[in-house]
């Protein structure tokens, strides 16, 4: 990885196609509990990681994957943001845009750290999405701070070719 890598939070996660992907059990926006296990053989999972509720680029990349939601639920999939906002923050972002699909807050970025998702600068937590299929392996990462609405479609084209 190179040093603009680094900086640009454009360098590897620690978690890589063919992991399992790592367990999870944090609170939605309701402070309902969501684990990674409740939708194992069940659902395939989006998980993606962005830096902050109401920003520009998360805004865009919240909103491209409304626009595309029907389309995950036909792929068989489930999609879920995190970031260190609080549920209630949650909660305010996703009744502004009208978001169908879960946010969890990880305070403190435990399972950001766990999935090794990289900083941009250092400063602003990486944007990173994981595709997990229903057996719970990671099967596509994708790591882009300023490609936000790119993780969706990148994320469908995968899906599409699990079915």
């Amino acid at each position: 990885m190179g040093l603009l890598d680094g900086l640009l939070g454009t360098g590897a996660p620690d978690v890589k196609i063919g992991d399992t992907a790592p367990e999870f059990d944090l609170a939605d926006a309701a402070g309902k509990r969501v684990r990674l296990a409740d939708f194992r053989g069940q659902k395939a999972v989006v998980l993606y990681f962005y830096p902050k509720d109401d920003t520009p680029g998360c805004t865009k990349e919240a909103c491209a994957f409304r626009d595309s939601y029907e389309a995950f639920k036909d792929a068989g999939a489930e999609v879920i943001g995190v970031s260190s906002d609080s549920e209630a923050s949650h909660q305010k972002f996703a009744e502004k845009f009208r978001l169908p699909f879960t946010l969890v807050a990880d305070p403190g970025g435990a399972v950001r750290k766990r999935y090794g998702v990289p900083s941009t600068l250092g400063l602003l937590p990486g944007r990173v999405t994981f595709v997990i299929d229903k057996g719970g392996v990671v099967r596509h990462v994708f790591n882009s701070q300023l490609q936000a609405t790119k993780h969706v479609e990148e994320s469908l084209g995968v899906l599409k070719g699990l079915a």
